[in-house]
């Protein structure tokens, strides 16, 4: 994912919400959310060039994230898959706290990037640009390639867009799904200066990101409830014309 946002422990009905997108190549093959042939117990999609994946949930209630932290003076092309440090979690047995301080001692072998791992009950954070393993707090945070809740315009913007949005009795995903497609780039007096340059920092700051081999693929929706029931919902773009499809899974954490 390179946007995500949480709403943890916020909503009478849900005891999370996470909602983003995922921005990649436009080259990068991709398999879109299911359930993993082997590793039954993972709802996800897939990157089919390193087999990792970016958000996934699983059947016991298991959940990863991860965003990439950007600062290209200092990516290393042989650092390993970022994708794994989510799937790894899915399949593992340790708690988010335990895995996460385990990834902390290897960090640095990693491009920049945030993780957040748990469950619904239980979420952790660690960035390889923080300040260690943190508890994610109730509340309702922005995420995308900065610290979490750095204010980064699209983060703020997503935040107040969503914001009414969530706080419906009942989350509707096509509507979640339409505030992500906002493809408004930021004003140039507001965008950050990560060393990408002007132009690219103008087209990377929309919350969907439109560009000829890069951008905004798929956006995905999760939803657990106070009875454990999961609703997890993708939709999936054609980067040509930006028709979409959506499939959506249901089932309940034992």
């Amino acid at each position: 994912m390179c946007l995500i946002f949480l709403s943890v422990n916020s909503h009478p009905r849900y005891q999370l919400i996470l909602a983003g997108n995922r921005d990649e190549f436009h080259s990068r093959p991709t398999a879109p959310a299911e359930f993993w042939k082997d590793s039954p117990e993972v709802l996800a999609g897939r990157d089919l060039l390193a087999k990792g994946t970016w958000l996934g949930v699983t059947r016991k209630g298991r959940v990863s994230l991860i965003t990439n932290y950007r600062d290209p003076k200092k990516i290393n092309p042989s650092a390993p898959s970022r994708g794994h440090l989510v799937s790894d979690f899915l399949t593992s047995t340790d708690s988010g706290e335990k895995y996460l301080l385990d990834v902390l001692s290897r960090g640095s072998m990693y491009n920049g990037f945030n993780l957040i791992v748990g469950t619904a009950k239980e979420l952790w954070h660690y960035s390889n640009y923080g300040n260690g393993v943190q508890a994610v707090q109730r509340g309702f945070y922005g995420l995308s390639n900065a610290l979490l809740d750095t204010p980064w315009p699209k983060v703020e913007l997503g935040k107040s867009l969503l914001k009414p949005v969530l706080e419906r009795n009942s989350v509707d995903p096509e509507a979640v799904f339409d505030v992500l497609y906002n493809d408004k780039p930021a004003g140039d007096d507001r965008l950050p200066d990560t060393g990408v340059g002007l132009e690219w920092e103008r087209a990377l700051s929309a919350m969907f990101i439109k560009s000829e081999k890069y951008g905004s693929r798929c956006s995905t929706l999760l939803l657990v409830d106070r009875n454990n029931r999961v609703q997890f919902s993708e939709r999936v773009y054609d980067l040509v014309t930006f028709a979409h499809t959506t499939r959506h899974f249901e089932f309940d954490i034992p």
